[in-house]
């Protein structure tokens, strides 16, 4: 009998991910989309990893496949020592639900409920008790600056400020790898780097990998790495904040 695929793979030190070789793609016959041909890079711990480019190149669809929300038709993914083409359906499940955190353009948030609550989700869902949750949701909103407002509802408040209230959601179950797709293409340019702060400092920590999908040239300064994708390929990948400042001067 053939032996079952490995659904683990150790990542030399300091990697979050790597994925190689991705191919995806939509429909079929005349109609089929190639959205990833053979993509490839790596993610860092401890790093904010961007991946950039013209829309329509396959920056989220390559997100959702790292993020385990999509399959890829081939190739290999590797994030935080598992190979995620691998694992059976209920497995990726709980990868998802234990260490990754996202965090969207849109925010998001549940309008009828407050925001102690909306942060408190993922940790309800996970059966933790709804009085432990809350509690540990204002203390991840005290450290985003929203303590004070976290009996409000999320439509009270800016948009910048439910941003900050879907970093803490993203945060409270302290995933090993967020995923931050176009989060500050709502917000204007002050606000925007306001969150990108934040996140920074989310990705200071030695355990956690950030990437960003995003085409705002605003915030390309907070990269420690950027991936640039084309048609569905990435085509080059720039090691360092100097090689991402030099490719694409401030403006």
């Amino acid at each position: 009998m053939r032996a079952p695929p490995p659904t683990s793979s150790p990542l030399p030190a300091g990697l979050a991910l790597r994925v190689s070789g991705v191919r995806k793609q939509f429909g079929a016959g005349a109609g089929v989309t190639v959205a990833l041909d053979g993509a490839a890079f790596e993610a860092r711990l401890g790093e904010i990893t961007m991946i950039v480019g013209p829309s329509g190149c396959g920056k989220t669809t390559l997100l959702s496949i790292i993020a385990g929300t999509l399959t890829a038709d081939a190739g290999r993914i590797e994030v935080l020592g598992s190979l995620l083409n691998e694992l059976p359906r209920g497995a990726l499940t709980r990868f998802r639900a234990g260490h990754v955190g996202f965090i969207f353009q849109q925010f998001n948030l549940i309008p009828t409920i407050s925001v102690a609550e909306n942060v408190s989700i993922p940790l309800l869902i996970r059966g933790v008790p709804r009085r432990r949750a809350e509690a540990q949701a204002m203390a991840i909103l005290g450290r985003v600056g929203m303590a004070a407002r976290g009996r409000e509802r999320p439509l009270s408040l800016s948009g910048g400020q439910q941003q900050r209230i879907a970093i803490a959601r993203a945060l409270i179950h302290s995933p090993a790898l967020l995923i931050c797709d176009e989060p500050t293409s709502a917000l204007d340019r002050d606000t925007g780097h306001q969150v990108m702060e934040i996140i920074r400092d989310v990705a200071r920590d030695p355990g956690r990998c950030v990437v960003v999908v995003t085409h705002d040239p605003r915030i390309y300064r907070y990269a420690d790495r950027m991936a640039e994708m084309e048609d569905g390929k990435v085509l080059r990948v720039l090691e360092s904040p100097a090689a991402i400042a030099a490719a694409h001067p401030p403006s």
